[in-house]
């Protein structure tokens, strides 16, 4: 059975076929319209979501299919304590397949080995999001052309953004790629990723503070908010705030060709001004969202009517440990709140970390 819980879940060439299906849908929707007549998504959301929910809502009502779920974890009954496990073993039931949001890292992944169905993550903590992955690379697609020899500049808060970290991510498997990190201190891109991109051959990257400096060089900036709840010092953030706010004035050096994304909600790191810019793409980008969700779950039933055998456990290679004496420091992680599996893999770097969220092992 397959899933989509990290964008590494899929080759470079099933992305590559999953974004053409969504141009073929885009140009074609008619065609479409009644591919998963008779299915059932079930949207379990445990945390609040505009665009998400109601873009794979919209993607498998396009489809021809119906929806059903929860879009608050109070009104389900995780409010009871019921567990991730048991609630995807009864959804099974119900449901064809099951795209799910939650604000534990790792959720989607533990669904996954109960499910018996397929499981989209829409987002897990500050972990992942592949499906916004897929969104960006579609809009990139559509904007750019190619994915290859493209620089693109992350800015805000790459720390805790779960977007950023699935888009790098899928990007490094392409060629020529140059990141540039631009970030605080406070909220620079996580250790761990540093290292597995230095590690990366295809990829190169670099660290600066201030968008300004290197924002001639750009084919794409990609903004996130820089989270004032993230600083222990209101002084530190207003030291800083200004500094990743894009306006008209900041795109004055910028390429003519250049595109803005952003995966929203927007606060107030992009001014109302820039709206009207044609390089701005976000809210192009959130319709993109619609198509390549509606292209991945077409895709995901398609396989999953091929009949490859279901496994309660997921398919590890050899880089993941089974153990018992090894646990995980994240408290926002799955396996410290249920009785999940203890998994860890070895990385590069020698160091084991949680298969549910990434976090350095103890």
């Amino acid at each position: 059975m397959r899933h989509l819980i990290d964008p590494t879940d899929l080759t470079v060439k099933e992305i590559d076929e999953i974004l053409a299906l969504a141009e073929d849908i885009i140009a074609h929707r008619a065609k479409y319209s009644e591919a998963l007549k008779g299915k059932k998504l079930a949207t379990l959301f445990y945390e609040p979501s505009t665009r998400t929910r109601l873009s794979f809502t919209s993607a498998m009502l396009e489809l021809g299919g119906q929806v059903i779920g929860f879009s608050d974890a109070n009104s389900s009954s995780a409010f009871k304590g019921e567990t991730v496990a048991d609630t995807v073993r009864v959804i099974r039931c119900f449901a064809d397949i099951i795209a799910m949001r939650h604000y534990k890292e790792g959720a989607p992944l533990v669904a996954s080995q109960y499910a018996g169905i397929p499981v989209i993550n829409a987002g897990d903590g500050s972990h992942a999001h592949p499906t916004q992955t897929l969104t960006d690379l579609l809009t990139i697609k559509r904007e750019k052309g190619h994915f290859d020899n493209l620089t693109i500049g992350f800015c805000g808060d790459l720390k805790f953004g779960r977007t950023v970290h699935s888009l790098i991510k899928a990007l490094s498997r392409y060629t020529g790629i140059k990141v540039i990190l631009i970030s605080p201190e406070e909220l620079r891109l996580p250790d761990y990723m540093l290292h597995e991109m230095a590690d990366n051959s295809n990829l190169e990257f670099r660290e600066v503070r201030t968008m300004e400096e290197v924002m001639p060089e750009l084919d794409v900036l990609y903004m996130t908010r820089v989270q004032k709840e993230r600083f222990l010092d209101d002084e530190e953030f207003d030291r800083v705030k200004d500094s990743f706010v894009l306006d008209p004035e900041k795109l004055l050096t910028a390429k003519k060709d250049m595109i803005i994304l952003h995966p929203l909600p927007r606060i107030n790191e992009i001014t109302r001004s820039v709206d009207n810019d044609p390089r701005a793409a976000y809210f192009r980008q959130v319709e993109n969202g619609k198509f390549v969700r509606m292209a991945l779950i077409y895709t995901l039933m398609k396989w999953a009517d091929e009949n490859k055998p279901f496994e309660h456990t997921p398919v590890f290679n050899e880089e993941y440990v089974m153990s018992d004496e090894l646990r995980c420091p994240n408290h926002s992680c799955i396996s410290t709140t249920e009785d999940v599996d203890h998994i860890f893999r070895k990385g590069s770097d020698g160091v084991c970390r949680c298969a549910y969220c990434e976090a350095k092992a103890k």
